[in-house]
């Protein structure tokens, strides 16, 4: 049996850290072996376990990711399009494969990474979740079958924190709908609307954002023709499920030859 994935966990602090230190906890495939987060924070130089309320777990929480990488062998990143890029940039040198979920990158940020994945194994994906994931490769298909009388509408929920819109998970669904239909999301993607819009053009994908409490993440795609609609939908009622899946595809990543992978690849659901 393989020894325990040594696991470093970016922005351990937040809701996404905490749940994967509780995650990994539970798993006798993987240990954390490194705690970071940003320079300033009240946590450094703190033990983990203790910063978390807990028992001392000899992990201290660190600002030096180059320090954290130190003999580990994944990163899981869920923070923001900067620090991403940088810790792409470490986990290469050090070869550690980085498992990424943070959201709200732009094509220029996701450009960025294509370098560092030439380097070492990188896994990103605007969702982590099995669910999600069979609903893109449903959206896929159900956009193929269907003519541009079925008018595509990507509906989204999250909590009153989000910082970034369309979530990540539905700009996946619009880019599996447009490739689908064999176009490119940017030509037929439909983001704002307000006051007098005009009707709505054939053939647009259109999004829609709704923030408020403490939704965890829901998405609908909306097929809507004269008389009858198709909706496929995921609801998350609890984030470990993509705490669970990001643990999922670190452990694939063991091994695997340097490139960039997404969820797809981790569960087998590729076409490529």
């Amino acid at each position: 049996m393989d020894q325990p994935l040594k696991t470093v966990i970016t922005g351990v602090s937040g809701r996404m850290g905490r749940m994967l230190v509780a995650t990994i906890a539970d798993s006798d495939r993987a240990v954390v072996s490194g705690a970071v987060e940003r320079a300033g924070h009240d946590w450094i130089g703190c033990d983990l376990g203790e910063a978390l309320g807990g028992a001392a777990t000899g992990v201290t929480v660190t600002d030096d990711i180059a320090q954290a990488l130190q003999g580990a062998d994944a990163v899981i990143d869920f923070t923001a399009p900067a620090a991403t890029i940088a810790f792409a940039q470490a986990a290469a040198e050090a070869g550690v494969a980085h498992v990424i979920g943070t959201t709200g990158m732009t094509p220029e940020d996701i450009a960025q990474l294509s370098e560092p994945a030439e380097r070492t194994v990188l896994v990103r994906a605007g969702n982590m979740s099995l669910g999600v994931n069979l609903l893109v490769q449903l959206t896929k298909r159900v956009a193929a079958a269907l003519d541009e009388d079925f008018d595509i509408e990507i509906i989204e929920s999250h909590h009153n924190q989000k910082v970034d819109a369309p979530s990540g998970t539905a700009l996946m669904l619009g880019e599996a709908a447009a490739a689908g239909r064999g176009v490119a999301l940017e030509d037929v993607s439909d983001r704002g609307r307000d006051g007098i819009t005009g009707a709505r053009t054939r053939g647009d994908i259109g999004f829609a954002a709704i923030r408020g409490g403490d939704i965890i993440g829901e998405h609908d795609v909306m097929f809507a023709a004269t008389g009858e609609r198709i909706t496929l939908r995921h609801v998350a009622s609890d984030r470990s499920v993509f705490a669970r899946g990001a643990v999922k595809a670190a452990l694939w990543s063991r091994g695997k030859t340097p490139g960039a992978y997404d969820m797809l690849d981790v569960l087998g659901l590729s076409e490529d």
